[in-house]
C-alpha cells in the first residue's frame, strides 16, 4: 500500500517539506533543469550537482515526444500516452508514487513534468517551490551520482479533453465562454519580436499572460490573491485554452490556474510553433504601451 501520510496538500512544496520526507518510500524528485538554447545543460548542471536521489528528465527526450518535419504539431509535441508510461515505469515512477520535480527556471520546465502526470491522471505530483535555488540556498545536500530505482507499474487515466489541436481552438475562437490565453512575453504576443517561430505575432482573440508573473523574481509562487488577480477577466469563462510558444512554459499558467482555485483549464499542446506553421493560419498582430520582457522559453 502507498504511503499516504505525507502527501502535498498544495501543487508547490517547500525546500523544508521535501527535505523533511527525502528518502521517504514511494517519493520519487525529478530534475527537469533545461535551457531551450543549450539543450544539454541541463544534464551537464544535474552531473554537477542534483538533490539526493533525484532523477533527471530531459525535456526533448523524456517530456516531448518527436517533431515532425513539417512542424506540425510544434516544437515539443507531447509524448504519446504509451511513451511516457514506458518512461515513467522504467524510471521507477509508478501509481503509487508521489514525485516532486524541480528546475531552476521559474517552473518552466518541472510545470510540465507535473502537468504531464496529472494529464495522465496520477495527482500525487508536486513542484519545488523556489526550484534547486531554494535547495541550495537553505543549505541542504547535493549530490552527484544517478540513482537507479526498481520498474514500476504505471496505469493511466487520461484526460483527453485536457488538451486541444489547432481545429479546437478554431472551434473556441469568438465563443463567449471560452478564454484563449498566450503565455508568452508581451513583445512576443504584440508581434514586435519573434526569436524562435518564423512568424510573429499572436492567434487571433487570445488574451496574454505572460507566464513568468506566475513568480516571483526569486522563482517562488505568488500568494493565492496574486494569481486569481491575474485570472480576474476570465475566471468567469467555462474553458480557458492555454498556449505559448510550444507548450512548455503555458504549463506554468496551467499551474497558476489550480493555484488560483480555477480547475485544470486546457492546454493547446502545439501552440504558436504549431499555429503557424500552417500557411493559412490567422495571426494577429499590434503595439500598444505593455512594456515586453526577455523571454527564451517555449
Amino acid at each position: 500500500m502507498p504511503d499516504l501520510s505525507f502527501q502535498p496538500q498544495s501543487p508547490l512544496v517547500s525546500a523544508d517539506w521535501l527535505h523533511a520526507h527525502l528518502g521517504q518510500r514511494d517519493l520519487v524528485v525529478v530534475d527537469c533543469r533545461f535551457a531551450l538554447m543549450q539543450p544539454e545543460a541541463g544534464q551537464l548542471a544535474y552531473s554537477v550537482g542534483h538533490i539526493p536521489g533525484a532523477l533527471y528528465f530531459h525535456l526533448n527526450h523524456h517530456l516531448s515526444g518527436p517533431v515532425q518535419p513539417t512542424r506540425r504539431g510544434g516544437r515539443h509535441p507531447l509524448p504519446t500516452v504509451e511513451q511516457f508510461v514506458q518512461t515513467l515505469e522504467s524510471s521507477g515512477i509508478g501509481n503509487n508514487s508521489t514525485v516532486v520535480a524541480y528546475d531552476d527556471s521559474r517552473f518552466a520546465f518541472a510545470s510540465r513534468l507535473w502537468w504531464l502526470l496529472r494529464y495522465l491522471g496520477h495527482d500525487r505530483v508536486a513542484i519545488l517551490d523556489g526550484g534547486f535555488d531554494s535547495w541550495v540556498q537553505h543549505g541542504y545536500a547535493v549530490d552527484h551520482d544517478a540513482p537507479t530505482l526498481e520498474p514500476q507499474t504505471f496505469m493511466p487515466a487520461v484526460h483527453t479533453n485536457w488538451v486541444v489541436d489547432k481545429s479546437g481552438v478554431e472551434a473556441r475562437q469568438g465563443v463567449a465562454s471560452a478564454a484563449l490565453v498566450d503565455s508568452r512575453s508581451a513583445d512576443r504576443y504584440r508581434g514586435e519580436r519573434e526569436p524562435i517561430d518564423p512568424k510573429a505575432g499572436h492567434i487571433p482573440g487570445a488574451a496574454n499572460r505572460f507566464w513568468q508573473e506566475v513568480t516571483d523574481a526569486q522563482g517562488y509562487g505568488r500568494s493565492l490573491e496574486e494569481q486569481q488577480e491575474r485570472w480576474r477577466d476570465v475566471a468567469e469563462a467555462e474553458e480557458i485554452v492555454v498556449y505559448c510558444g510550444s507548450g512548455v512554459t503555458a504549463c506554468v499558467n496551467l499551474l497558476s490556474l489550480e493555484l488560483a482555485g480555477l480547475g485544470p483549464g486546457k492546454l493547446y499542446a502545439g501552440s504558436w510553433s504549431d499555429w503557424c506553421s500552417y500557411d493559412g493560419a490567422a495571426v494577429e498582430r499590434y503595439r500598444d504601451d505593455l512594456n515586453g520582457a526577455d523571454d527564451t522559453s517555449g
